[in-house]
């Protein structure tokens, strides 16, 4: 039997399972790529996390991230530094990590061309996502500690990140096969 150019490259019930593996691996690398700070590591976690919604989709993009943090809770050392556990989840780091999913699934919503005007759209959307993760870990931060202390300890730290960060997203975007107009 040959492969027609209608039949699809993976079995339909695989290739979710496989980008599933692979959002895993990237979310887990993703994490020990880290500036240690204290209370809250610089990671390329916010990157992968928008990346993944941007390509899985909204919600397999999210389910992947809700399946990484399911690792985590259940003890496998995927959060930055090897961290997991419940601790992880009551912790200065657990805003940020429950901001992930909501940021994945919003992030399947963003244009996928190529034109100026979709990679603009596309930009201010990852830097707004930025935006609602280190919103939502600073929130929780300041509940800990302190509204000053939070700001400047888990949000100030990673303004500029976020904006580099958005911007690698978008150009990430824009140079996969496929995308277009």
């Amino acid at each position: 039997m040959t492969r027609t150019a209608t039949r699809p490259l993976a079995h339909p019930v695989l290739r979710p399972i496989a980008i599933g593996f692979a959002g895993i691996a990237a979310l887990t690398v993703s994490s020990y790529v880290a500036l240690p700070m204290y209370p809250v590591p610089v990671t390329l976690q916010t990157l992968v996390v928008v990346l993944l919604g941007a390509v899985a989709g909204p919600r397999l993009g999210a389910g992947i991230v809700v399946a990484w943090l399911g690792l985590a809770l259940a003890g496998a050392p995927v959060l930055s530094g090897g961290k997991s556990g419940l601790l992880a989840f009551a912790g200065p780091t657990a805003g940020y990590l429950f901001a992930f999913p909501v940021a994945a699934f919003l992030a399947g919503f963003l244009p996928k061309g190529i034109s100026l005007a979709a990679q603009g759209l596309r930009f201010a959307g990852f830097l707004g996502l930025h935006g609602l993760i280190v919103a939502a870990g600073g929130a929780w931060l300041a509940v800990m500690t302190s509204p000053e202390t939070a700001f400047a300890t888990g949000v100030a730290p990673f303004l500029v990140g976020s904006l580099l960060k958005s911007a690698l997203a978008t150009a990430v975007i824009a140079a996969m096969p496929g995308a277009k107009d």
